[in-house]
């Protein structure tokens, strides 16, 4: 009988490390494969610098088929079909299937921007930061832009589960709007689902709500929440505003010349309607060791995991997936696989606590949050120029370590520890 085979369906922030992780916890115990739709690995993140050319994309992807190769494990870049999670066997783009003994989907999210009228950058009239590819469209349409300003809207539609890149886009953009000298000819308009300003859907985050009212305040920006987007025209985003009563309260039709409009997240295809793995929006079911009840050999990381918003709102707001809070997950599973091969039962638990560096382009705003889903042990959050300086040293410290093959050197570790910021539960 050969080694079990633990197969890692995604290579994104979570999948790569996750794949790095759980190598070195088995070591050669058993075989891990990678299955990605790309050999290139994008830090995500660094995608609204993108958008305005404070980067080029090379800058922020690793080539990833040599790094695989050298810490052994498998990598195959012709993407995922459909998962027969009872018969244990994934099918790719080719035709071809794989068997394995144990799953770990780290798939990120389906862009559900096709649920909007108008919405996204494929067919819409609005671009994207959630790709690099997304945000290399978007800083041609900027270029375009700014030859002839005019109105710009950003935020996050109904649905949307990650407001920190659209708070972070739009003042990046009032950041380059300035420094072109044309930030005077841009009247700007933040909209977004959330019930109140830095809820970011975690009901806020220490004084998220201030810090985050005043620094839009500060650089002019005028904001709609509790917003429904019901349609994209060419130049026109038309905005339902809701009560707490769920009726309409006010409606908005808002001129743009440039926006952006991040969507609601779903399941990607390859696993969505899967009776017992996902819930109705193919979000991975998973208990407390990121394993699903229904098919145990089966776990989940990341964007894909279902998880219920904080509380009820008038209009619908998902729970974000941080990267710390991400990290965690991973080092959970990567845990308990080890402990399962050594016939041990499997009890490492994630902290999902979150750890959060949002970027203006000349400040930002920092968060902790233990854990991420209220109540808390720890709600802190700050703000200032640190912010910046703390956010590129991030970038570059996380592809070195995708490009070095690394999931948590010995410095990061002990960083953590020194802070109290742990990744499992103890």
């Amino acid at each position: 009988m050969g080694k079990p085979k633990i197969v890692v369906l995604g290579a994104g922030l979570g999948g790569t490390i996750a794949a790095y992780e759980i190598k070195a916890a088995v070591r050669d115990k058993a075989d891990v494969l990678t299955i990605s739709g790309s050999e290139t690995y994008s830090f995500v993140p660094s995608n609204p610098w993108v958008a305005v050319r404070w980067r080029e994309p090379e800058a922020i992807q690793v080539h990833l088929p040599p790094v695989f190769h050298k810490k052994k494990i498998d990598f195959t870049a012709v993407g995922a079909k459909r998962l027969d999670a009872a018969g244990k066997q994934i099918e790719l783009n080719d035709g071809s299937t794989i068997d394995y003994d144990y799953f770990v989907i780290a798939t990120g999210p389906d862009l559900a921007f096709d649920e909007i009228e108008g919405l996204g950058p494929h067919g819409g009239h609005t671009v994207s930061i959630c790709q690099t590819s997304h945000a290399t469209s978007a800083a041609d349409a900027f270029d375009r832009f700014t030859q002839s300003p005019g109105p710009i809207v950003v935020g996050a539609v109904q649905g949307a589960s990650c407001f920190g890149p659209a708070y972070e886009f739009a003042l990046i953009l009032d950041t380059e709007l300035r420094r072109r000298k044309i930030r005077d000819k841009v009247p700007m308009t933040f909209v977004t689902s959330e019930p109140y300003i830095g809820h970011l859907g975690l009901d806020g985050v220490g004084d998220t709500k201030s810090l985050l009212e005043s620094e839009l305040r500060d650089r002019h920006i005028k904001w709609v929440t509790n917003a429904r987007v019901t349609k994209v025209d060419p130049d026109v985003m038309h905005v339902e505003e809701i009560g707490e009563d769920g009726a309409v309260r006010k409606t908005h039709d808002l001129p743009f010349g440039f926006s952006m409009m991040l969507p609601a997240f779903r399941g990607v295809p390859a696993v969505r309607g899967i009776e017992g793995l996902t819930n109705p929006r193919g979000f991975i079911i998973v208990d407390k060791q990121q394993r699903n009840p229904t098919f145990p050999e089966i776990f989940a990381l990341g964007v894909c995991v279902a998880i219920p918003p904080t509380g009820p709102t008038p209009v619908p707001v998902g729970v974000p997936k941080t990267g710390f809070m991400i990290e965690s997950m991973v080092t959970a599973i990567a845990a308990n696989l080890a402990a399962i091969l050594e016939g041990r039962e499997p009890t490492a638990e994630a902290t999902w606590n979150a750890v959060c560096l949002a970027d203006f382009g000349d400040g930002g705003v920092a968060f902790v949050a233990q854990p991420q889903i209220p109540p808390r042990n720890v709600n802190w959050s700050s703000s200032g120029k640190w912010v910046h300086l703390a956010k590129i040293g991030f970038e570059k410290y996380f592809l070195r370590k995708v490009r070095k093959g690394e999931s948590e050197p010995f410095y990061e570790k002990l960083a953590l520890h020194v802070m109290g910021i742990r990744k499992l539960r103890l």
